[in-house]
């Protein structure tokens, strides 16, 4: 490995871009202690740290702890020398463990970050930051990696499903039917081949979705981001977000695939909706704070767009009153796309891999920008 810290976004972008300042830790200078190189989302523990003690946050220490299997617990502590990794069952034990770790897996709060005096790290096991980037954290010199990609596949597939259950009559048409037991041949449907897909976001949801789209259904892909990145050669045009309003007339299909911000909160709203084609369709599969929930019940109740597609919403769980159940061509799925029994292989793995690192003093995989929050 080199001395040199160099910026992976000044690596990613196509264009040229101005000197990144580097960040150099010869072998005579280094410090008795693990020092941090950070440069825009590259995080180092150089040289690597000699012990290390791993403790488990769970969601909700009210419900059944967390759990690790054995081949689990072996596959982390296999990846270094001095790795002990405790998977705690009650609140007490963590916070008699917080003084003295320097990783945890999960999310820390507030009151727990003060505990914990030692703690360098924390990969947290969703792929979301919006709930866990409070300004404590945010500030402290702790690294935080997260989930980013890792649910990618499956959140892609439920896009996917839910348009293509939208423009063929599924869920309209035949899965009412079907429980009816009735046969009714509905022919008034709509084919996404050649069509164009609009996606606001390419990270790991919006790449996996557009990847999927072109080379499965033959679609032209549009997109935005804010971070400067190459484009895939499946995209056809990726440009800024400041671009949303002039994408969002040329498709036929839009896409909420950006992480949540206080940027993007509720990017979606009436002006998005109202410039949208009237035979297009929405797909939400990032967080439902990007939409203006309001304006999207009004867009199909009034015939603005020609369906939804909804894996998040605000509030969640969806109350019974909320208008969007009355919504005309409308799926929900219950913020589920992210589940299968691949999410678990993918997470232990990412989280075994950037332990590996951590104790080899090797860059971490998905390391959150957390001014950004993503």
């Amino acid at each position: 490995m080199t001395n040199q810290s160099i910026s992976r976004r000044c690596f990613l972008s196509a264009a040229a871009a101005p000197a990144v300042p580097a960040f150099f830790l010869s072998a005579a200078a280094a410090p008795a202690t693990p020092a941090l190189l950070t440069s825009d989302r590259i995080a180092i523990f150089d040289p690597p740290p000699e012990r290390i003690r791993i403790a488990t946050i769970a969601t909700s220490y009210a419900a059944p702890p967390t759990t690790f299997s054995p081949a689990e617990i072996q596959q982390i502590q296999s990846q270094g020398k001095n790795i002990e990794l405790t998977v705690t069952k009650s609140l007490d034990e963590l916070n008699r463990l917080l003084p003295e770790v320097d990783v945890v897996i999960g999310a820390v709060n507030a009151e727990m970050l003060a505990k914990a005096k030692s703690l360098r790290w924390m990969q947290h096991t969703e792929a979301g930051m919006d709930t866990v980037l409070f300004p404590e954290l945010v500030k402290s010199p702790v690294v935080v990696t997260n989930m980013a990609r890792m649910f990618a596949p499956c959140i892609s597939e439920t896009a996917i499903a839910m348009l293509l259950a939208l423009t063929r009559g599924l869920n309209k048409y035949y899965v009412p039917q079907f429980s009816q037991k009735k046969y009714f041949a509905e022919r008034t449907l709509v084919e996404v081949d050649g069509m164009t897909m609009g996606i606001a976001g390419m990270g790991g949801l919006g790449s996996a979705t557009a990847m999927r789209a072109h080379y499965g259904f033959n679609m032209r892909i549009l997109a935005t981001d804010a971070k400067p990145m190459v484009k895939p050669i499946f995209v056809d045009t990726l440009r800024e977000p400041g671009w949303l309003m002039e994408m969002v007339p040329q498709v036929d299909v839009l896409v909420n695939a950006a992480p949540l911000t206080k940027e993007t909160t509720r990017m979606f709203d009436e002006k998005v909706f109202r410039a949208m084609r009237k035979t297009a369709y929405f797909l939400s599969i990032s967080r439902g704070g990007l939409v203006d929930q309001p304006a999207l019940i009004r867009a199909l109740k009034e015939g603005w767009i020609a369906g939804a597609g909804l894996d998040v919403v605000t509030p969640e769980p969806l109350p019974p009153d909320s208008l969007l159940w009355d919504c005309p061509n409308t799926i929900l799925t219950c913020h589920t796309s992210g589940f299968s029994p691949q999410r678990r292989i993918r997470q232990m793995g990412l989280i075994a891999e950037n332990v590996r690192r951590y104790a080899s003093g090797l860059p971490l995989m998905n390391v959150v920008d957390k001014q950004r929050g993503y």
